[in-house]
């Protein structure tokens, strides 16, 4: 199954707590431990410094653009709050996915 990455930090204090790199750490891991999965480079969005009440993003935009086009079957986050994860699903869906599986990966 291809699998799209999607890693968020809006403030300097997020980023020095869980920075983007650690969640793309954690996020492969968890992609590793699934052996039908596959993630390509072009299915890994960030948004560095953005808001997650916010849908302008440019990570995010990729992502819904690429989910558009079914790119990937499964998007995954490392722990989004409940805004992004309604955002997200939403886009998801609006786009043509009928089903939208979401996995948390907590500490």
């Amino acid at each position: 199954m291809e699998v799209a990455l999607y890693m968020r930090v809006s403030t300097s204090r997020q980023q020095q707590h869980q920075t983007i790199e650690q969640q793309l750490s954690r996020l492969h891991a968890y992609v590793a431990l699934q052996p039908d999965w596959h993630v390509a480079d072009e299915h890994i969005y960030r948004d560095d410094g953005y808001s997650g009440a916010t849908l302008k993003r440019p990570g995010l935009d990729r992502l819904r653009d690429r989910a558009a086009m079914a790119a990937f079957e499964c998007v995954l986050m490392t722990a989004p709050d409940r805004l992004v994860q309604l955002i997200i699903k939403r886009c998801l869906k609006s786009c043509g996915f009928s089903r939208c599986v979401r996995h948390n990966l907590r500490d």
